[in-house]
């Protein structure tokens, strides 16, 4: 069939190639689901230009007086050209096009259709092809000039506005409604889960809300890998049902997710600066120690620091979520000293932590940063402090006394103000969390190995207190993440919670920074005696000095061994429990043991980071007190004693990983045993002897073991436990006999030594 022409051709005469393009919606019965589905059928019809005439189809050898001199061998040419870029013959009618106006083709998927219009349909052009191009065709495509992106500050610095786009004739379109169409259009294409298994070759069209000169709406095609970052980065497009306007208003602190959009390849035209607060969070580069500061600092905790300086520098809080016993406050001590060097530090920092780690700080603080002028506004005589907060450097609190203190301390403006175990104030509505939102701070820092522990409503409490509103009021924080997230496992509100929250999480596990750190580290937890026990171990402790000094005035210091050893032995149970020397011991306030209130604190940190602890007593009598807690919060465990007839049962079970705690006591554990599932040992009661400690914790540091040991030794504060450690550092030898009744030389112990050993306490 041919197009009568006006005239007819000469021979010689090449033809032109004509593409027409078209496309139309059918619907018709879909035998699979038994229902009547819409889907669009393209066409390309190709016909072929001789002067004012245009012809399609094979020519005929039967055709009567033909009109145009056509060119067989030019055509079969031009029509298997369509054939190598893809197109095969059309078996089926369509209404994309007027029935016997060309000779009809196809393609094998949209994808497919997609694909010609962006790479090969500019090439067809550029051959010399004509190309008819008719309304309504899916892929009438326009070109994108280029890619762009501003962030433009409010008056205030507190927000932003941030649009991203494409530059189409010249004009500005903004992306940000596109994709956010797209992703509700289709969310099995576009989640976040999804989106990562796609490959980055792959284009997508997106129909603009603009239309060209003759009312069709305007269609480009963009590629892949240049919105899955955006997607990635703007968790917002996938947040709300509603239509998303040109531009996105953010906080200022969610600049610091903007790196994330620079895979997209844009150009900046406006908030180069947040782009650059951005950076700098991302970097996250390392800073050198302090000038004084009284410790090498590791690669990781180099990091840790300049971290802490990056959040001060722009403004923002953070928390430091390494792992228990990585150095999370030698950390925040190196950042006070370099904030106290610069000459920032003119006003006081405050530190607020658990009753327990009070004498924790207080002995890093002197030992790391002696600069530092310390305060502990703790006990009786902290309101003392009050008149002069602004004289100090670093203040220490409870969260026991901040709220009795509140109205004290939210009159004094503090340069930094840290929550240290942070997870304190994982409820919101706590007394603790209340007043620690009302006191003033240039910088809010949280530590914490464990700053989710049940539900994603304590991290936003956590960021409540550190970026007040930054993850929204409650109500719609339930709305838009907890629910979504817990109860439907919604990837993509989780995808986007991880984004906002990540520039402001720093997260190192002990094994994250295992080839930094030694195969085995030590740490002391420095434990206050709590008022039950400062009562009863000063009523042991005088009346053991006076049967010691009587006993050495009658036989001498080297005949009274046995006695000494009775007093010491007596003060240390008082040390781990007040029921060890006093069995009904009830204390009319307050529980038994400051040490083991702690030792629960920890064992439920160390257990939420995954870790496997060994817990070493002396005392069997001891280890049953635990044994009890234990079952109270129903912990797990295994236990070998000297009763303990089946040790290979227990062994067996820990190390197959069944229980994380394992209770050994030192006689029946202190030597044979392989344990290398453990990654953690506790020594509830010090070994005064090195080489006997040493056997106990090389049950987990041996030959096997893969993972680095942290080895915790629970010292009770200004007790005879702290100066037989202090002796032990003089005198190993002779602190060994003296503890256990050896008979060894060097049992030269000096009257001096008696009375530190019997001191009354601080």
């Amino acid at each position: 069939m041919m197009h009568q022409a006006e005239r007819q051709p000469s021979s010689d005469q090449a033809p032109t190639p004509r593409l027409t393009l078209g496309s139309c919606l059918t619907t018709h019965y879909h035998a699979g689901n038994g229902r009547m589905v819409s889907e669009h059928q393209h066409r390309a019809g190709l016909s072929f230009i001789y002067g004012d005439s245009a012809v399609h189809g094979p020519t005929l050898r039967s055709e009567p007086r033909p009109t145009v001199d056509r060119q067989p061998q030019a055509e079969q040419a031009l029509r298997q050209q369509l054939l190598q870029l893809g197109f095969r013959t059309a078996l089926r009618q369509s209404l994309a096009l007027p029935k016997d106006s060309a000779e009809m083709f196809d393609r094998a998927s949209e994808e497919d259709w997609l694909r010609f219009a962006i790479e090969q349909l500019p090439q067809l052009r550029a051959q010399g092809w004509e190309v008819d191009v008719r309304p309504g065709f899916l892929f009438d495509l326009t070109p994108v000039d280029g890619w762009y992106a501003s962030a433009r500050p409010d008056a205030d610095a507190l927000r932003f506005e941030l649009e991203v786009g494409i530059l189409i004739r010249g004009q500005r379109v903004s992306l940000l409604p596109l994709l956010a169409r797209l992703v509700h259009q289709k969310p099995g294409q576009f989640a976040p889960l999804q989106l990562k298994r796609r490959s980055d070759d792959e284009w997508v069209r997106l129909q603009l809300d603009r239309s060209n000169r003759d009312s069709r709406p305007l269609q480009v095609a963009v590629p892949l890998a240049r919105i899955k970052p955006i997607l990635a980065t703007l968790g917002e497009l996938y947040l709300s049902e509603q239509p998303m306007a040109d531009t996105l208003e953010l906080s200022t602190a969610d600049a610091a997710r903007l790196s994330g959009l620079e895979e997209a390849g844009l150009h900046w035209h406006e908030g180069s600066q947040l782009l650059d607060f951005a950076h700098a969070l991302a970097d996250r580069p390392s800073a050198d120690e302090p000038s004084g500061l009284g410790a090498a600092l590791r690669p990781y905790q180099r990091e840790g620091l300049g971290w802490l300086q990056t959040l001060r520098q722009l403004q923002v809080g953070g928390i430091l979520g390494d792992d228990m016993g990585l150095g999370k406050t030698l950390q925040s001590l190196a950042h006070l000293l370099e904030e106290k060097n610069a000459g920032r530090l003119d006003r006081p920092a405050l530190v607020v932590m658990p009753t327990s780690l009070i004498p924790n700080w207080q002995d890093e603080a002197a030992r790391f940063t002696p600069q530092l002028r310390v305060a502990a506004l703790h006990g009786a005589g902290r309101k003392a402090h009050f008149a002069k907060l602004a004289d100090y450097d670093l203040l220490l609190t409870t969260y026991a006394l901040l709220p009795r203190d509140i109205e004290k301390l939210k009159l004094q403006a503090f340069h930094v103000l840290i929550l240290d175990e942070a997870q304190n104030i994982k409820n919101p509505g706590s007394k603790a969390a209340v007043a620690a939102c009302q006191l003033v701070a240039r910088q809010r820092l949280c530590l914490t190995g464990t700053p989710l522990e049940n539900h994603l409503g304590e991290l936003w409490s956590l960021f409540q207190f550190l970026m007040p509103g930054w993850l929204g009021e409650a109500n719609a924080f339930n709305r838009d993440y907890r629910i979504p997230i817990e109860k439907h496992g919604d990837s993509a509100r989780l995808a986007h919670l991880k984004g906002r929250i990540n520039p402001f999480l720093l997260r190192r596990k002990k094994e994250d920074v295992a080839r930094e750190l030694p195969a085995k580290n030590e740490i002391i937890q420095w434990i206050e005696l709590n008022a039950a026990q400062r009562e009863i171990y000063e009523n042991v402790r005088q009346a053991m000095n006076r049967k010691v000094q009587e006993e050495i005035d009658r036989k001498g210091l080297a005949r009274s061994q046995l006695i000494i050893l009775e007093a010491l032995l007596k003060l240390r149970q008082v040390c781990c429990d007040v029921r060890l020397v006093a069995s009904d011991a009830k204390p009319a306030r307050g529980t038994t043991s400051g040490k083991l209130d702690r030792l629960v604190e920890m064992l439920e940190r160390l257990l939420a980071e995954g870790r496997k602890v060994l817990l070493f007593s002396q005392f069997t009598s001891m280890l049953a007190l635990i044994e009890g807690e234990l079952k109270q919060r129903r912990i797990d465990y295994v236990q070998i004693t000297g009763a303990t007839k089946d040790r290979r049962q227990p062994v067996e079970r820990f190390q197959a990983g069944e229980v994380p705690v394992f209770l050994i006591s030192l006689k029946a554990g202190g030597t044979g045993l392989n344990l290398t599932a453990a990654d953690t040992v506790i020594h509830y009661d010090p070994w005064w002897n090195p080489a006997a400690e040493n056997q106990a914790t090389d049950r987990a540091h041996r030959i096997g073991q893969d993972k680095s040991v942290f080895v915790y030794k629970l010292i009770a504060r200004g007790t005879v436990e702290e100066r037989i450690l202090q002796l032990q550092a003089e005198k190993s030898d002779l602190a060994a006999g003296l503890l256990e009744g050896s008979d060894k030389e060097g049992w030269n112990l000096q009257q001096s030594d008696i009375d530190a050993l019997l001191a009354p306490l601080p």
